[in-house]
């Protein structure tokens, strides 16, 4: 059982990403605050959950949760900040549309102060603590329906099942047609290169 949060502050958000290991597509981001005593023994981490499950679940999250904010942020920018800046600026953007934030909870080990609010990190925090799996179910929701909205522009990419990652299909196509408008230019960064710096 996921306990309800990290902290003792009342308004908690946990941020999660998805899309970071693709190739194609936004790296999206949510930020969610869930009320006192929320519970829900179906919530966990997204990528450990069904999609009919994470789509039970993001309307409950939606209309429980106290506030809750979902950002994208776009290949051409993620090409020039490079994925980590661009995961972590997404989830600035998703925190910036709560009405506001007394900590902040953060799946992972890399992110970058928030104005002066408190924050930790907490590695595989999306399967530890609700409110980073409620962000990680609204950041995948929200991140597979726009591939899916792309797929029919590009179908030989296979989006619609992929999602933007690299699976043989979607690599073959790349060898193939090239990239498009929605492709990453930077995917091959090594980890060193990626620096906190936006």
């Amino acid at each position: 059982m996921l306990k309800l949060k990290y902290s003792e502050f009342f308004l908690e958000c946990g941020t999660d990403e998805a899309g970071r290991g693709c190739l194609a597509g936004p790296v999206t981001a949510a930020a969610v605050i869930l009320p006192e005593g929320f519970s829900n023994d179906m919530l966990n981490d997204s990528k450990k959950l069904s999609e009919r499950k994470r789509q039970v679940l993001r309307p409950i999250i939606e209309e429980q949760a106290v506030s809750y904010g979902v950002a994208h942020i776009w290949p051409a920018t993620i090409d020039k900040i490079n994925i980590l800046n661009a995961s972590i600026l997404a989830m600035h953007h998703a925190i910036e549309q709560l009405p506001v934030v007394e900590f902040i909870s953060v799946d992972g080990n890399r992110f970058k102060q928030f104005g002066d609010i408190p924050y930790e990190t907490v590695i595989k925090g999306d399967g530890k603590y609700m409110n980073i799996a409620a962000a990680s179910v609204l950041a995948k929701t929200y991140r597979d329906d726009y591939m899916k909205k792309i797929h029919d522009e590009f179908p030989d990419y296979d989006w619609i099942s992929n999602k933007g990652y690299p699976t043989v299909r979607h690599r073959e196509a790349l060898k193939k047609y090239g990239s498009t408008k929605y492709h990453r230019l930077s995917f091959r960064l090594l980890p060193e290169q990626l620096k906190l710096d936006f």
